[in-house]
């Protein structure tokens, strides 16, 4: 790419941080930070109040709005159990905001193959390699999550942090980042891998991983929602309590491939939406 086309990404991540680093911080005390500084700072500041936002109204709606709906009350997880997943979560959370500050820095030097506008490569062809990359991010992360329960040592020290919440009444939105730092971008890792394989609309690449705190908030609220192939709550609440089922992201696909879905067990009991 000539530096003129890859000065269009600049002006992209350029407006973002004006957005959100002009809205909420005096012009002196982030203009004169390094380029890659504002972006992580940006990164850090969105990701948090997305992670908040998602998870308060979320929890706010299921926990109160609709008590006793779609959680009985006696499942509701507490307040301590909420604290302690926001802590380990916001512990993470700088280390979480590295990766796609690392990936606009390689996007914005030419390394990947992401375009800029839609246009470039027309609307068919920004399906055809979104679709791409999604089922290779859905594959790449299939395998990563069931890694870190098939290599004892990146169980034990990685992803064990977020096994702890192993029943409905400890599982809250809150959980959906709570996660050891490393565990957590491992299993971003693919998002940023597929920019290397596939042509990627930028936007939407920025979009989905930011998108991953509110879809990581919705698997762990414990509410079945029924909707195939969608790897729901009803799945992923089995993962937590088996440990050997339901791998999956977005979808049921891998994990019905290679033989580890399990569905939900629906008895009746469960409130689904």
């Amino acid at each position: 790419m000539d530096a003129g086309y890859l000065g269009l990404f600049t002006e992209e991540t350029s407006l973002y941080n004006r957005i959100v680093l002009g809205g909420l911080l005096p012009a002196s005390a982030w203009e004169p930070m390094p380029r890659f500084l504002q972006t992580w700072l940006r990164n850090y500041i969105g990701g948090t109040l997305v992670y908040f936002l998602s998870g308060f109204l979320w929890c706010f709606y299921i926990y109160y709005l609709k008590r006793n709906v779609y959680v009985p009350t006696d499942e509701i997880p507490t307040k301590k159990a909420m604290l302690l997943q926001i802590y380990v979560a916001m512990k993470a959370m700088p280390w979480y905001c590295a990766l796609p500050t690392f990936s606009e820095y390689m996007v914005e030097n030419g390394w990947t193959k992401c375009y800029s506008r839609v246009s470039d490569v027309g609307w068919l062809a920004y399906i055809v390699y979104m679709s791409i990359y999604l089922v290779l991010v859905e594959f790449g992360i299939y395998w990563m999550h069931r890694e870190l329960h098939d290599i004892k040592p990146l169980y034990k020290y990685l992803h064990a942090t977020h096994h702890i919440y192993n029943k409905q009444n400890t599982l809250s939105p809150f959980a959906g980042l709570a996660f050891h730092p490393l565990d957590g971008i491992l299993q971003a890792v693919p998002h940023v891998v597929a920019l290397f394989l596939v042509p990627t609309h930028f936007t939407t690449h920025i979009a989905l991983l930011f998108l991953e705190a509110i879809w990581t908030a919705n698997i762990h609220d414990c509410i079945h929602g029924k909707l195939w192939p969608v790897m729901g709550a009803g799945y992923h609440t089995i993962h937590h309590t088996t440990y050997r089922h339901n791998y999956g992201h977005y979808t049921i696909w891998m994990d019905w491939m290679f033989g580890t879905l399990q569905d939900p067990i629906d008895d009746g009991s469960k409130k689904v939406m």
